[in-house]
This record gives structure tokens, C-alpha cells and sequence, in this order.
């Protein structure tokens, strides 16, 4: 018992019930001026509530071809560990929360239905649900705060009931209508947003509003002794603040559902369906009042809820069954696919739903290193254990996936995969960024089409739980699992776009051998000395040949001329054309130089591009010694195994490989120099 009592104890001291006593605070009318007389944010509407929530995280700008972009930390979900993090969609979340910002400056979209629009798993959900949990975590913020009330109704017996107010109105509305901007000017409130004061109480409210107004013949201070103010936490568990509406079968879901409905039982104890205290508000409109409703799947609604949804939006108001219109205020956000978009806009019938939207495409990510980053969230060393995923295997993935949401480029001699890197950043001789933005203009469907990241995250699972790996997953698992998949995919509608899916297959296969091979050249030339010495005997033979001076040979000590060849071999790696060598080397002469003058010394590792060069160089030369070849074989001497087994410790050591993989990948490279070399034979 001890023991138990000891457990219990442990849970109590790390519960905070300060924090538990802030979020439960209660207080009268006049306890809440004054919380607005310091805190004035707790009057605003929802769609500035949410647009503060979202800025609260701060933002990040840069520059996409030409174009600066802001990235809203908010939908990094860093609070939750990236759960939910968005990745690759900064120009569509850019124009949500612009959206969101005319919403709060009551500039119009305040009165439309947020329609976000994209192909399945486009991250829609998602959206939605970021702003459902922020919304819950920010309300129990000091500058997310909000409050409401209930009334203090005594009894027969001589106690008292508790009635909340069943749609969370914010109390300033039981100040009647004309009082209440003369009331702010008194408290000298100054408010950061335009705010509508022309809303009402909910009718069950209205009901104890006006009994309690007639009893003291109409003496609101005595009326408001009834209330009690206690502050508002969203949840969307407990329906409070956060509404979510998914479509069922028609037979069992009406607009009740929405705008609540008549408590049966209580018919016979107050006498009519009409009397407010027989009804309940409990609606989705009703409970997600002051903050968000969800519609999922939207335009597969039933017409008879449209029109519930039509008077939401525009009218800031609900129908409840046998009331007059009720007050709402409420971000409302619903999302559907091309599919059902396309029936909204062929549908003459649905023309004032058209006209009370705001449509907020949410495409597939077209950037490589953005898509990579879903599935690093899912597919990581602290969520995989036991099982290796070798360099490039999410990699390979993702761009297989990017290759089918792109549109084939108008210029010929530029290819889909081209396309990708620039897309990604990657430099492509010829191409400026003016292009890339002309390339992104004249694809007008990009990202709408092609393979969901769902997909791609079914397949690597099943990579995974495969008995094929030997506790390592490597890319052409992954790539055979895509291309196996793609016979039973449902949303692959015809079996040309099925074979241009595999062809892409082939495209990606091609590019990760130049990626397994870049690595193993890597690791081959990764002698940090032999590259010092290569890059000071290049740096020695253009400084006499920018000069028109000789360089001594180390080992003979004669003074000779510039060795040509080493020079043309190592730059030749870059792709320094013949007529551009002298501008080359005049220019690491000028750079090398300006870092003299900074007193700082040359280090090869500054310089990428000649970084590069030096590295294929040294591969190049090291090749033979190091007989990849010689792993297609049984057979291998002593000396070869050493440099093979140097080669897959720096491998493991330094580019992310394990034992399986290292051998695999290298096993792979050899076979791939095989090739080659008995092509050169049969040529």
C-alpha cells in the first residue's frame, strides 16, 4: 500500500496545478473588463486568433528564382517533434496565410469557405489538423487566452445550476449592442484589428438573458450577477472550439448534425419544441463556434447541408430548427480532390457555393530535398531499429515520385531529370534562374498529377518488413517494391501512364549508379595527403604558368616547363573547356593571392568546384591500383583486400553505409567498371 501511495504521490508532484488552476480560472464580469483593459487580444474574432497563432512561430524568408518566399515555422509542428511538418509547400501555405491575414482584417474572405484543393496526400489533412492542434495548444497560451460564461440559475431547493453557455460566446456580448463600443472607449482599449460588434448571444442564453432582465425590471448590473466568467480552452476531444463534419451515407446523417437538434425528452418538461432549454446545441457549427471547422471531403456533401454552409460563411450565421438565425464565429475549411472539384465547377447548380469559396491548391512537392524530407521523418535510424537504410535509398524514392507529378519540358535538349535538379537548386550550364521561373510558368499542372507520398511510405515499409534485406534496405529494394506495385495501383487509370511510371523507374535506376559510383570515388581518393600533394603540385604548375616561369622536378631537380597534362587532366574533371584555361588559372592564381593578402592560407577544401576535380583526379589515378574489378572474382591477393577493406571503412566511416551496404555498393560499382571495360574490349 505504501508503495501505491508513493506512485501516487510521484504522479502528483510532477502535475502542474498551477498551470491546471490558470487554464480553469473563474471570475465576475467585472474581474473580465479588466482582463480586457490589459489584454485586449481576448476580444478577437476567430480568423484573427488564428492568423496571431500562426505568427506567433515566427517566419524565415529566401529567395527562389527570384522570388522571395516566406516559410511560417508554424507548420514545421516543432512542438510535437515535426509529426505533422509540412515540407516543400511554402507558396501555397503563403497564400493560406494570406488568406487568413485579409480574413482577420475583415477585407472580404472572412465571409468564404477556405477550400484547399490537391490530389490525395497532398498534405490538406494535414493542414487542417496543424491548425486544429495549434489552435488548442495556443488557446491555452497567455496570448492565445480566451474566455466565456455560464449562468448562475438557483433552484427550488434553494441551490444553484450551472448553465454553459452551449456555443462558448464571448461574454462583452451580454453587454446590449449599443453600449459596447462606448463601454471599450471607457475602459480605453485600443484594439489591433477591426472588430465587428453586431452579434448576439446564442438563443439559450437570450432566454436567461431576458428572464433575468425582466425579474429586475431590466437593472443589467443585477442580471450580470448571474454570470460567471471562467476562461475557455479549445479541444477538439471535448468539442469545444474545433468542429470536424465528414460526410456519411445520406440515410443516416441531416443538417442537424451541423446546427443541433430538439432534446425530445425535455419537450414534456418545458412544454415546447421552440423553447431553447429543449434543445440542444450541439451541432458542429455550434461547438467549433470561435474557432475552427473542419469539412472533410467537402463537396461530397448532400445539397441540404450546402446551404447550411453557404449561410455560415457569408452571413456569419446558423439555422437552428425552430429558431431564428443564431450568431456564429468560425474559420470554416474544407478540402476535396481534383475529382470532386471538377464536378463543383461543371455543376451549374452549385454556382453560389463557387461564389462564397476561396480555392488553395495543394499540390505534390516538385523539390527533391524537400520530398526526401517526408520520408526521413518516417524512415529514421530512432524509429528504425535493427534495419540499416543505406545512403541514397530515400533518395532514389523520392525522385522516382517527383518524375511522375512533373510535366515533360517543352525544350528538348533539356531531360525530365535535368528538370528535377534544377528545380532542387542544382546549377545546369546554360539555365538561369529567369528560366527555371519561365520552366515552372509554362507547366501549369505540375504537382497536381502523378504518385502521392503515400505510396512511396507503403512500399519502403514494406521494404523493410521484406525478407529480402539482410538488415540493410538499399535502393534497388525500394525501386523494385515501387515498380511491383504499380500492376495494382487503383489510381493509375490507364496502362500507358503505367509503363511511363516504370520507364521513369529505369531513368532513376541510371542515375543512381553515377550516385554509388560518385561515393566509391569518394571514398577511393579520400586520402587527405595524396590530395594535398596532387593540389600543391597543381597550384606549384599553374603559378609558373600564369608567370611564364618553370617548376622544379621534385625528383630529378631540374627546372622544366608547366606540366600541361596534369593541369588539363584535373581541370578537364570540371569541365574547363581548352579555350577557358588561362581565365581558370588566372583566377585561382587572384584568389589564392587574395588570401595572402588576408594573411590566411590556401586550403583546397574552400574551393568546391577544384575540391571536385582533385578528388575524380586522385579516383582516376588510384582506380587500377585498387582493382575494384577484382570483387567479380573468387580470388583476391592479400594487398587488394586491404585497399578494398580501406575503401569500405571509409565508406562506413565518413558517407552512411554499414557492412552490408558498403559491400553491396561496392560489389555494384565493379560490376558497373566490368562493363565498361568490356565495352572498350568490343570496341
Amino acid at each position: 500500500m505504501s508503495n501505491a501511495m508513493e506512485y501516487i504521490q510521484y504522479v502528483n508532484s510532477l502535475h502542474d496545478q498551477k498551470r491546471f488552476e490558470e487554464l480553469h480560472w473563474e471570475g465576475t464580469f467585472g474581474e473580465y473588463l479588466e482582463i480586457i483593459q490589459q489584454n485586449p487580444g481576448v476580444l478577437r474574432n476567430s480568423f484573427q486568433r488564428v492568423y496571431d497563432m500562426v505568427m506567433s512561430y515566427g517566419t524565415e524568408e529566401y529567395i527562389d528564382s527570384k522570388k522571395k518566399i516566406v516559410r511560417y515555422n508554424f507548420f514545421k509542428d516543432e512542438p510535437n517533434n515535426g509529426r505533422d511538418a509540412v515540407f516543400g509547400l511554402d507558396i501555397s501555405l503563403m497564400k493560406l496565410v494570406s488568406v487568413l491575414k485579409s480574413a482577420a482584417m475583415s477585407y472580404g474572405t472572412e465571409k468564404r469557405v477556405i477550400l484547399l484543393h490537391g490530389p490525395v496526400g497532398s498534405s490538406k489533412s494535414t493542414i487542417c489538423r496543424l491548425l486544429k492542434k495549434g489552435l488548442e495548444q495556443y488557446t491555452r497560451s497567455p496570448e492565445g487566452a480566451l474566455y466565456t460564461y455560464y449562468w448562475r440559475v438557483p433552484r427550488e431547493d434553494g441551490g444553484e445550476e450551472k448553465l454553459t453557455s452551449p456555443m462558448h460566446d464571448d461574454p462583452i456580448l451580454l453587454v446590449p449592442l449599443e453600449l459596447r463600443r462606448p463601454l471599450l472607449e471607457k475602459l480605453g482599449v485600443r484594439l489591433k484589428y477591426p472588430v465587428q460588434f453586431n452579434s448576439s448571444v446564442n438563443p439559450a442564453c437570450r432566454y436567461w438573458y431576458n428572464h433575468f432582465m425582466e425579474k429586475y425590471r431590466g437593472d443589467w448590473a443585477q442580471t450580470i450577477q448571474h454570470i460567471r466568467v471562467k476562461r475557455l480552452v479549445f479541444s477538439e476531444k471535448d468539442r469545444v472550439g474545433i468542429g470536424t463534419f465528414q460526410p456519411k451515407d445520406e440515410k443516416n446523417q441531416d443538417s442537424t448534425e451541423l446546427t443541433g437538434d430538439i432534446n425530445y425528452r425535455k419537450i414534456a418538461e418545458y412544454g415546447s419544441e421552440s423553447d431553447p432549454r429543449a434543445f440542444n446545441f450541439d451541432g458542429e457549427f455550434n461547438v467549433a463556434n470561435r474557432g475552427l471547422i473542419e469539412f472533410i471531403e467537402v463537396l461530397k456533401l448532400d445539397v441540404a447541408f450546402l446551404y447550411d454552409l453557404l449561410g455560415a460563411s457569408q452571413e456569419h450565421s446558423i439555422k437552428p430548427k425552430k429558431f431564428a438565425q443564431t450568431d456564429i464565429d468560425e474559420v470554416i475549411i474544407g478540402h476535396t480532390n481534383e475529382p470532386e472539384y471538377r464536378k463543383l465547377q461543371s455543376n451549374e447548380f452549385m454556382e453560389a457555393l463557387r461564389d462564397r469559396t476561396v480555392k488553395i491548391d495543394i499540390p505534390y512537392i516538385t523539390k527533391l530535398s524537400e520530398e526526401v524530407k517526408i520520408y526521413r521523418k518516417d524512415f529514421n535510424p530512432q524509429r528504425i531499429r535493427g534495419i540499416h537504410i543505406a545512403p541514397h535509398t530515400l533518395e532514389v524514392a523520392a525522385m522516382w515520385a517527383i518524375l511522375t507529378r512533373l510535366e515533360e519540358p517543352r525544350k528538348h535538349e533539356l531531360t525530365l531529370m535535368q528538370k528535377l535538379k534544377l528545380y532542387d537548386g542544382k546549377g545546369l550550364q546554360g539555365y538561369t534562374e529567369d528560366n527555371i521561373k519561365e520552366l515552372r510558368k509554362e507547366a501549369t499542372r505540375e504537382g497536381m498529377e502523378g504518385i502521392s507520398p503515400r505510396y512511396v511510405q507503403d512500399k519502403i515499409s514494406n521494404a523493410l518488413v521484406s525478407e529480402k534485406h539482410e538488415g540493410s534496405i538499399n535502393p534497388f529494394l525500394v525501386l523494385n517494391e515501387l515498380e511491383s506495385g504499380l500492376k495494382h495501383h487503383s489510381l493509375i487509370g490507364s496502362d500507358d501512364l503505367r509503363k511511363r511510371y516504370r520507364e521513369l523507374i529505369a531513368v532513376v535506376k541510371q542515375e543512381y549508379e553515377d550516385l554509388a559510383k560518385n561515393d566509391v570515388q569518394r571514398a577511393i581518393s579520400a586520402d587527405e595527403e595524396a590530395i594535398q600533394r596532387l593540389c600543391a603540385n597543381y597550384v606549384d604548375n599553374i603559378k609558373a604558368y600564369t608567370q611564364r616561369e618553370k617548376v622544379k622536378n621534385k625528383y630529378t631537380g631540374q627546372m622544366e616547363a608547366p606540366d600541361e597534362r596534369l593541369m588539363r587532366s584535373i581541370e578537364e574533371k570540371i569541365e574547363i573547356a581548352e579555350n577557358r584555361k588561362d581565365d581558370f588559372r588566372r583566377e585561382m592564381m587572384n584568389y589564392i593571392g587574395a588570401l595572402a593578402i588576408e594573411g590566411k592560407q590556401f586550403d583546397y577544401r574552400s574551393n568546391e568546384r577544384l575540391h571536385k576535380a582533385l578528388e575524380l583526379k586522385l579516383f582516376e589515378d588510384s582506380k587500377d591500383s585498387i582493382r575494384l574489378t577484382s570483387l567479380m572474382s573468387n580470388v583476391m591477393d592479400k594487398e587488394a583486400q586491404e585497399k578494398i577493406d580501406t575503401v569500405k571503412a571509409r565508406l562506413i566511416k565518413h558517407y552512411g553505409y554499414d557492412e552490408t551496404s558498403a559491400t553491396d555498393v561496392l560489389n555494384y560499382v565493379a560490376s558497373i567498371f566490368a562493363r565498361g571495360q568490356v565495352k572498350e574490349q568490343r570496341s
